[in-house]
């Protein structure tokens, strides 16, 4: 956090110091149902909002969150969502995590290395302690690394490439991370979750 404070002294950081934390704000532990883990925040202005993948209604969707939605659509056969806010799987358990929560604006991966991980590893080993069944979806090699911190066998694991453009052709596309997150859930007597935005 001093490396952090530091760096928002001297230069612009995202996402914004109140939103740091706005996963577990949103996800607090006793629901967390769902992990889908994302690496850094994004570094452009207005898009960050603490929340992986997410961004605020008005802002434009990133190419990774539009082959989200694109697989979204093809999965579960929802309409493409109007904008890219991802509050709305958060509030039902979505744990929308990044490994690290923070980056230099125009910096992509500035703040990996700096100690979050400590923290965010912390997290996914809590959250590996839980007695029900919690779904990680694990997307890109970054993400899929965080496997062996899982080791509960009462949890499921999805991997799969990252939907950024560079890798969504090689088997994101098709993975079907929402049918097979929601079978997962309920096969265990849990709620679905409703990912139409």
């Amino acid at each position: 956090m001093y490396f952090v404070n530091n760096e928002r002294l001297n230069h612009e950081v995202y996402p914004p110091a109140d939103q740091a934390f706005a996963a577990f704000e949103a996800t607090p532990l006793q629901k967390v149902k769902v992990v889908l883990l994302g690496q850094d925040p994004y570094h452009r202005e207005h898009q960050a909002m603490g929340l992986s993948f997410s961004v605020s209604v008005g802002t434009p969707i990133p190419p990774s969150l539009r082959n989200i939605f694109k697989e979204l659509h093809n999965d579960l056969d929802v309409p493409v969502p109007p904008h890219g806010d991802l509050t709305s799987w958060a509030e039902q358990g979505v744990l929308l995590l990044n490994t690290t929560l923070s980056v230099h604006a125009g910096k992509p991966g500035s703040h990996i290395g700096i100690g979050w991980e400590f923290f965010t590893d912390h997290v996914i080993e809590v959250i590996n302690a839980k007695r029900t069944r919690v779904v990680f979806l694990l997307w890109g090699s970054h993400a899929r690394q965080k496997k062996v911190l899982i080791t509960n066998p009462v949890h499921v694991v999805f991997e799969a490439p990252h939907p950024s453009p560079f890798s969504a052709h090689h088997r994101f596309f098709g993975a079907k991370p929402f049918s097979r997150t929601n079978e997962s859930l309920t096969s265990t007597g849990q709620e679905p979750i409703h990912w139409q935005i």
